[in-house]
């Protein structure tokens, strides 16, 4: 878990519970710190940013826009035409190369 050499860092001090740094010198060397905190971090910012953005954008899909999709089945349809063209060539790759009329 080596941190990113090829961005800007900053040296910072924070402050630890105890306990909270007892349970991370328990599973993290000291020498990967930086990195694991650098990647909690980024993951806890990313959660975050998540959930505002899908509070920002709450309400924008109302289902009296979409009767088409009233009902599981016609979602479920409405994913197997989007997903066809991706799952046919997924079979076209995985095939043997005698189903797919080629030489071995």
């Amino acid at each position: 878990m080596a941190t990113e050499t090829n961005r800007p860092t900053r040296k910072v001090t924070v402050t630890l519970p105890i306990s909270l740094l007892a349970r991370l010198d328990g599973v993290v060397p000291s020498r990967l710190r930086s990195a694991f905190i650098v990647r909690a971090i980024e993951e806890r910012l990313a959660l975050m940013e998540q959930a505002a953005a899908l509070e920002e954008s709450a309400g924008a899909w109302r289902d009296e826009d979409y009767p088409d999709m009233a009902t599981e089945g016609a979602i479920d349809r409405w994913l197997a035409e989007l997903r066809g063209p991706a799952d046919d060539r997924l079979y076209e790759l995985s095939a043997d190369p005698g189903e797919r009329g080629e030489a071995p």
